[in-house]
């Protein structure tokens, strides 16, 4: 059908050309957000391309629906700026008719958006996790640049080693600055050696000697030593059962019975309905006044898609808290939407004006005979 098909094939072409834009701004923002956390110490160096591809990938749901969101906005806007749609009502096509082809459309995005939710969002939550954790864990030995003074995880200590093996277990003319309780002390080796228990990572140093001091520096003691054994740091603990909901799979939430599961399944089904409802949000707010051109039109799609994303978050904060119940928020937030945007469509769909609708009460023949009933005579 002329209809549909004329529709479809210009939503294509700004839903790709959106998409591509989103998405260029989102890589940008992301690779300079993973560069800043490389910069600081909580991402690995070689490891910035795969966390910006994960982390990419784990928001790509949200970029989906703001290219949907956006296509369908601009292009029936445009349709009422250039007349197009006084063709189509003339027709009997009216905004009603446009859900059938939008939503033909929308259906295979909206549906590689649910096995985004569902898969991708936990599997790239999990990847970035493990990626900064296991970067986290690493030794203060491991954390040393041959040639560089680099301070423990603690902060207690500080690390000198001139060159190391390729695993980074070995290290050659070792440093070492320790400051304790007990006052200060001074160790330096030949040779050093990384070795792991189940809570520690030990240190054995080989051929140094150690040197201790007070606090107020009055007793200072020198020892030499063949083979020294000193704790370099407690291994990090990983995250516990009870950890992060966003790494978890859909599955494991709905077997799960605490409110951050039920907090986290709430928000994973609210983005997919979040993009169905946003498309009727859209069908609505696209139908304007031609003279006002699509300015006004797109700032108010831009004001409502983050509103409704802000609201999808603070509903999950409290679902988590037990304000709310799930069931008791998704319908409350997602069905009022549902309906106040079909029953603005319909508005737009028979020209229903309020103000119209007031005046014709008014000057009714019973508005105009109520008000011209002559005044009771006098007695």
């Amino acid at each position: 059908m002329l209809f549909h098909s004329s529709i479809r094939k210009e939503l294509a072409h700004s839903f790709a050309a959106t998409l591509l834009v989103l998405l260029t701004i989102v890589v940008t923002m992301m690779l300079i957000r993973t560069l800043s956390l490389a910069a600081s110490g909580s991402v690995d160096p070689k490891e910035v391309m795969l966390v910006m591809g994960y982390t990419v990938l784990g928001r790509f749901h949200i970029i989906l629906t703001m290219a949907l969101f956006v296509a369908v906005v601009s292009v029936l806007s445009r349709m009422h700026r250039d007349s197009e749609m006084v063709i189509w009502m003339g027709s009997g096509r009216g905004l009603m008719r446009m859900v059938s082809p939008v939503i033909r459309f929308a259906w295979p995005i909206l549906l590689s958006m649910v096995v985004l939710v569902v898969f991708a969002w936990p599997w790239a939550n999990k990847q970035t996790a493990d990626l900064r954790d296991r970067f986290q864990q690493r030794s203060d030995l491991q954390r040393v640049e041959p040639g560089q003074f680099q301070t423990s995880a603690s902060g207690n200590r500080v690390f000198f080693i001139d060159k190391d093996t390729v695993n980074g277990t070995v290290g050659r003319n070792v440093f070492i600055s320790a400051t304790e309780t007990k006052g200060e002390s001074t160790i330096s080796a030949q040779a050093a050696t990384l070795t792991d228990t189940d809570r520690q990572q030990l240190l054995l140093l080989q051929k140094g000697q150690r040197i201790e001091s007070t606090p107020d520096l009055q007793n200072i003691k020198v020892s030499q030593f063949e083979e020294y054994l000193t704790a370099v740091d407690e291994k990090l603990l990983t995250l516990s059962e009870d950890g992060a909901m966003k790494t978890r799979s859909t599955v494991e939430l709905i077997r799960n019975p605490s409110l951050p599961a039920h907090a986290e399944l709430a928000w994973r089904a609210g983005l997919v309905l979040c993009a169905f409802n946003l498309l009727l949000v859209g069908m609505a707010v696209a139908a304007g006044n031609p003279r006002a051109g699509k300015s006004g039109n797109i700032a108010f799609a831009t004001f409502a898609f983050l509103f409704y994303f802000n609201m999808l978050n603070l509903g999950e904060a409290w679902v988590a808290r037990g304000q709310v119940s799930p069931l008791a928020w998704m319908l409350g937030m997602h069905g009022s939407v549902c309906v106040l945007s079909l029953i603005w469509m319909l508005k737009r769909h028979e020209n229903i004006s309020f103000r119209s609708w007031v005046k014709r009460r008014l000057n009714s023949p019973t508005a105009r005979s109520l008000g011209s009933e002559p005044p009771p005579a006098k007695a």
